[in-house]
């Protein structure tokens, strides 16, 4: 009947093209937020302890390995992908620098994605939009 609002063709285009790029800013968000988790756990877990051949337990961070260990002692360290060696007094600083870096940034961008995601409801009240799933 008449009690529902018709929308022209063009003004539906143009509601599906920014309703696609809200959700292609989330995806891309969600997707660096999900690069950056990733890489804050590769600060904290031996890439070789895993549920399957150590056990959960053994999982270790590798800071807290390391922190109580001489700082004269030799380590090992992946940097663009080579192996270096140094020492735990050059390496802990440097592991702990980034690891509280990646925790800010993903906070940051959480923050952003948490924002966008209400932005995004926002239009779709004012726009009245019901997303329909096939």
């Amino acid at each position: 009947m008449a009690s529902q609002q018709q929308v022209n063709p063009k003004r539906q285009q143009e509601l599906q093209l920014q309703y696609s790029n809200y959700k292609n800013t989330l995806q891309q968000m969600a997707q660096k937020i999900g690069d950056i988790e990733q890489e804050a756990e590769e600060h904290k877990i031996f890439p070789s302890a895993t549920p399957e051949n150590m056990g959960i337990d053994a999982a270790r961070l590798v800071i807290e390995t390391l922190d109580p260990l001489p700082e004269e002692r030799t380590c090992f360290r992946m940097v663009n992908g080579v192996l270096v060696e140094r020492t735990i007094k050059d390496v802990l600083p440097t592991l702990k620098t980034n690891s509280d870096g990646l925790k800010q940034v993903l906070e940051e961008l959480l923050k952003q994605y948490k924002a966008k995601q209400t932005e995004l409801d926002n239009w779709k009240k004012k726009n009245n939009i019901q997303v329909v799933q096939p």
